[in-house]
């Protein structure tokens, strides 16, 4: 009988999940999908390991669902899809593991309760990140259960990359620079040295560009500065947040809008980034495909704001050895690419055309000084793997 492990992705709408067959070290997609909607018109997909679609379930528009019936549902299918495999364990992503969590841990009631105290720092995610944690040690307490941080793989920074010029009245409460897309950018990490020697020993700069886009600086695989810091809205220009903004906006809101706390928040997170500048949308394919001034205008300030925080980046690293572009926006947009290389010409990033065209890996000359690639990140997977890692002595017994 084959083991199985179960990766969870959980927002406050949505749940993602993705199932790898266990052999010895090595781990297998085997079907993955997503629970969206849950509160407006629910929606379940599922695809195999061929990225066929294996089954699919709407509730019907104006249907709620709440995140333990999505589960049941995602269980149920796992239960007729899974003949011959057994559930070993269910790795989480978990966007704040603050201070103390710096690597993945196995869950257990006293890890959740210290995870709790962690939802001032990250309100809009850690809730619905912990949610199916509990959800699932209620239907099966034997499973184990590992929590994978978004925050993790930056705990390396420097102590002055993490600091704020804040009072310490207010830093000892835990605000600093944490940074996110830990998952993503440690797996990109890992996968350099196959794909890009020189840039995994070297000064790289991966720019994690999708709905959340943030840019992260990288010594021989280690982070060394992000433009994310105190949250998940901060640096870059993104699909709805704003990214790096001048703390007097914020009070020029409260004090000559009139907007509270939650209103500023709302428009801070969902209203701005590409869609508020663009009034068209904050999805870049539909940017890229529009006539609208706005639009370009859009993808003009994105790009410039990358290329500004390259500058930093390259600044935290004493110099710059390769970019490496990831994530939706990353992965499949050559013109975002192009562009991008383009404004860092200055560093002698000489771009292929032709190879970015076909979407690398390689996607620079081989002359170019400065080498430039495209690495799909696989933020799963490298869940799954911390997760085998912490369960491997629990494997024996588990029962789906």
């Amino acid at each position: 009988m084959a083991d199985v492990i179960l990766v969870l992705n959980a927002g406050s709408s949505s749940i993602k999940f993705s199932a790898f067959d266990v052999e010895g070290d090595a781990l297998e997609l085997v079907t993955h999908g997503q629970v969206e909607a849950l509160f407006s018109a629910p929606h379940f997909v599922a695809y195999d390991r061929r990225g066929e679609k294996s089954a699919e379930h709407s509730w019907g528009e104006g249907a709620k669902l709440q995140h333990a019936e999505a589960i049941a549902h995602l269980g149920a299918y796992l239960r007729g899809h899974g003949a011959g495999h057994r559930l070993v364990g269910v790795g989480h992503r978990v966007v704040h593991g603050g201070a103390r969590f710096t690597k993945p841990v196995l869950t257990s009631p006293e890890v959740l309760d210290e995870l709790d105290k962690l939802t001032p720092l990250a309100p809009l995610h850690q809730p619905h990140n912990l949610r199916p944690i509990r959800i699932v040690a209620e239907r099966n307490p034997g499973l184990p259960q590992v929590a994978c941080f978004d925050t993790a793989f930056h705990s390396t920074q420097a102590p002055l990359a993490q600091a704020f010029a804040l009072p310490e009245s207010i830093t000892k409460n835990g605000v600093r620079r944490y940074g996110f897309h830990g998952l993503s950018y440690e797996y990109i990490a890992s996968a350099l040295p196959d794909v890009a020697p020189d840039a995994a020993r070297g000064r790289t700069v991966v720019a994690h560009l999708g709905n959340g886009a943030s840019l992260c600086a990288m010594h021989a695989g280690k982070s060394v500065a992000s433009t994310m810091g105190f949250t998940a809205v901060d640096g870059l220009m993104m699909g709805t947040r704003c990214g790096n903004l001048d703390p007097g906006v914020v009070l020029y809101m409260l004090d000559e809008l009139g907007m509270n706390a939650r209103e500023i928040e709302d428009m801070l997170y969902r209203q701005s980034g590409l869609l508020g500048v663009s009034g068209v949308s904050g999805d870049m394919r539909a940017l890229l495909a529009s006539s609208d001034e706005r639009a370009r205008f859009a993808i003009d300030l994105y790009v410039h704001r990358i290329g500004r925080e390259l500058g930093s980046m390259s600044a935290a690293l004493h110099g710059l050895d390769a970019i490496v572009f990831t994530a939706g926006i990353g992965e499949h947009s050559k013109e975002i690419r192009q562009r991008v290389c383009e404004e860092a010409a200055w560093w002698g990033i000489e771009l292929d055309t032709e190879a970015n065209a076909s979407g690398g890996p390689r996607i620079s000359t081989a002359s170019s000084k400065v080498s430039a690639w495209v690495i799909p990140t696989n933020e799963e997977l490298m869940i799954a793997r911390h997760t085998l890692a912490l369960i491997d002595d629990k494997r024996e017994g588990a029962s789906a």
